[in-house]
């Protein structure tokens, strides 16, 4: 096939596709609205190297909130009150190995503004499950990191989600 042809092919191709993504609604996700009371904010954690401390740290940022080094300096104040990781097995095998395994993400926050209160104390948890093999230790270790990850990423969208809707 020659070139022109294959990139007279390409192109309606390409047409097609995208003209087909913006039929169905697909958008690429943009920084959402953070409320005004929350431009200047402080993240209050023990842990300030979490998983979820750090993809918050950084979306906030995206989304143009200043984050500020103390809660003097702050507009609202957003309190990472618990933030816990950590799996469990969900079956094992005939031999009482390990073949399936859940991983859990919980968070504990609140938000504050002032004397108001924009998020009242609440608890947010994702899980996924996976299974295990164990001729395949190094894959399925990465692959538990990979699932926390996306975990970390819904919690952080669906507190930023939250945080728009106010």
């Amino acid at each position: 096939m020659s070139l022109s042809r294959r990139s007279s092919v390409t192109v309606p191709g390409l047409l097609l596709v995208g003209c087909g993504l913006a039929a169905c609604g697909f958008q690429l996700r943009t920084a959402p609205d953070i409320p005004p009371e929350m431009s200047r904010t402080y993240i209050s954690a023990d842990d300030r190297y979490s998983q979820f401390y750090r993809k918050l740290r950084d979306e906030l940022r995206n989304a143009g909130v200043q984050l500020v080094d103390s809660p003097a300096q702050s507009s609202a104040v957003f309190s990472i009150l618990a933030d816990e990781t950590d799996q469990r097995v969900l079956s094992v095998s005939a031999r009482n190995v390990p073949r399936e395994y859940e991983v859990f993400y919980t968070i504990y926050y609140s938000v504050e503004s002032g004397e108001n209160t924009i998020i009242p104390p609440q608890t947010l948890t994702r899980t996924r499950d996976y299974t295990y093999d164990e001729t395949l230790v190094l894959g399925k270790a990465r692959e538990e990191e990979m699932l926390r990850e996306a975990i970390v990423d819904d919690l952080v969208q669906v507190v930023l989600k939250q945080l728009s809707s106010l």
